[in-house]
């Protein structure tokens, strides 16, 4: 540990599967002031143990459709959401991240039933929260080992495995 005019340089020799996640975990952690740089210095046998994941779950998607306003309304309550209205998604897609440990399926392609009755809730509308805007890299760091990565010219999605549904990942029990 090197300490400067309030800066400290810290040093490690960290696998590249333990970089996965480090720079949000990072930034997190110094509210957003922290410089990282990494340097390739050599190739070593794989280190014995497990690198810790994300704690949080994904929101999947319940249906095939395409999304829209009053589907992500009710489902932004729980979690951040990567898509915005007009999106399209299919059964199974990572469309955000939940706020507890598991995956839950949310039906963000439901359509507001058209009735003739009036409502006394009518004019209260909510507003909907920008989509988290997901890179390759995040998108790489953010995936587990029960989900896949879909990347095309125009987006990346993001889907469970479904080779792996109902198996637990390794290490679990």
């Amino acid at each position: 540990i090197e300490e400067g005019e309030g800066m400290s340089v810290i040093k490690y020799l960290v696998p590249t599967r333990g970089m996965l996640g480090l720079r949000s975990a990072a930034l997190t952690a110094t509210r957003g002031t922290v410089i990282l740089d990494s340097v390739f210095d050599s190739y070593r046998p794989k280190i014995a143990g497990e690198i810790q994941g994300r704690d949080k779950g994904s929101l999947l998607a319940f249906a095939e459709g395409t999304v829209t306003t009053f589907g992500i309304e009710g489902a932004q309550d729980r979690g951040k959401l990567f898509l915005k209205p007009g999106d399209d998604v299919y059964k199974g897609m990572i469309i955000g991240t939940y706020q507890r440990p598991g995956d839950l399926e949310v039906n963000v392609c439901k359509t507001k039933a058209l009735t003739n009755m009036r409502s006394a809730t009518k004019g209260i509308t909510t507003g909907i929260v920008a989509p988290v805007d997901m890179s390759l890299d995040a998108c790489v760091e953010y995936i587990a080992a029960d989900e896949l990565l879909e990347v095309t010219p125009s987006l990346f999605r993001m889907a469970k495995n479904p080779e792996m549904q109902g198996k637990k990942p390794k290490g679990k029990k």
